[in-house]
């Protein structure tokens, strides 16, 4: 099991909340989302950040 520090799991825990909160207010509104990958030095790995834009 990977070693989390304070930050980490602060940051793990977020990221957790968004992906069930994200997808129902994404359905709900007229937008696009984008995903991206991005290296989070916190953690130490790479992590998806999903950007919801809305639709013009």
């Amino acid at each position: 099991m990977a070693k989390l520090t304070r930050r980490g799991f602060i940051g793990t825990t977020l990221a957790a909340g968004a992906v069930r909160a994200v997808p129902t207010v994404a359905s709900k509104t007229g937008s696009r989302r984008i995903l991206t990958l991005v290296y989070d030095k916190s953690l130490g790995m790479m992590r998806a950040v999903e950007k919801i834009v809305p639709l013009r």
